[in-house]
């Protein structure tokens, strides 16, 4: 088999849906709306973060940076995912396919902390609700932000190493991006030793987060189910609502692409669970948050100069 060493030039050729050529220009066309929502959804989320100040809470200051990573996300694989649909041109140079492996390991290695901290955040607000502003300290919030973003990128940088230090075999890389488990798959020598510590590493990114947000839920259920009055108990719900569907979307599909041995990723399926986590949840993440949140629509209608407030 021939070898793609590491200091090759021609790098990859993304196969993409070219499988299936008839879905193309319905991909296309829906990515390309789906993409524009994004854009906007997130975009607005950001700017109404800014400017209300009603908006300047940690729930809201954490949505900013969530919606920041949306806008990113999307922007490191749909623009190319687009190209590839039309057929203009299906290949990536090893440059940029390292450079993407870890910027999307990066985004979502910080979205996985970052939920972390939107769970925090719920916590203080239903369980220690006298005591919210003292927990919530801008300090902490910022503190919570910043170990995000540095936790994902070293996470990333760990596992993009171990990836990209295997030789390769041929040239041709069945995924619209490059993609973790697909690179595995490419792989011309024993992975074992390799699968074992990005495992190791996935498991630290992904399934300790997700053990710390279940465990802060248990304890907001518990508070919950504490309080008499079912319109107390539908508010404090409802504070929590929004982040669950929301964890829920991210580490469903996240866990079922990341925590599973190579030998079982399905190429086809795995094309569009990515379709689901890099185009669909970015789109929705926006509407999640917003559809029912009095204070975004007030802030909304404010900027319009439609009205002072929507409550």
């Amino acid at each position: 088999m021939e070898y793609l060493n590491t200091s090759s030039e021609e790098g990859f050729i993304l196969v993409g849906f070219s499988d299936w050529p008839h879905l193309e220009p319905i991909l296309f066309a829906f990515i390309s709306m789906f993409y524009s929502l994004t854009l906007f959804g997130n975009t607005v989320i950001i700017i109404l973060s800014q400017l209300d100040l009603r908006l300047h809470t940690p729930m809201y200051y954490f949505l900013c940076h969530l919606s920041f990573l949306d806008l990113c996300y999307t922007a490191s694989t749909v623009p190319q995912l687009l190209v590839n649909l039309s057929g203009l041109d299906r290949t990536i140079s090893f440059g940029r396919c390292v450079a993407q492996l870890f910027i999307m390991l990066s985004l979502g290695g910080i979205e996985c902390v970052l939920l972390v901290a939107m769970a925090i955040d719920r916590y203080a607000a239903v369980c220690r609700p006298l005591h919210y502003t003292t927990i919530m300290h801008p300090v902490l919030c910022r503190a919570l932000v910043v170990f995000s973003w540095v936790g994902g990128l070293v996470n990333s940088l760990i596992q993009t190493s171990l990836v990209m230090t295997m030789p390769l075999c041929g040239h041709q890389l069945n995924h619209f991006f490059c993609e973790l488990p697909v690179l595995l798959k490419m792989a011309c020598e024993d992975t074992g030793g390799t699968e074992v510590n990005l495992f190791v590493a996935r498991v630290i990114i992904l399934v300790c987060p997700l053990l710390l947000i279940l465990g802060s839920y248990a304890h907001i259920a518990r508070a919950v189910l504490n309080i008499r009055s079912m319109a107390g108990r539908r508010k404090a719900f409802g504070t929590c609502a929004s982040h669950l569907i929301v964890v829920a979307m991210f580490y469903g599909s996240a866990i079922s692409t990341y925590l599973q041995p190579v030998h079982r990723y399905s190429d086809s399926e795995g094309k569009f669970v990515a379709l689901f986590y890099t185009v669909i949840t970015p789109m929705l993440n926006p509407l999640i948050y917003t559809l029912r949140n009095k204070d975004v629509k007030g802030a909304l209608w404010k900027v319009l100069g439609r009205g002072t407030d929507s409550r």
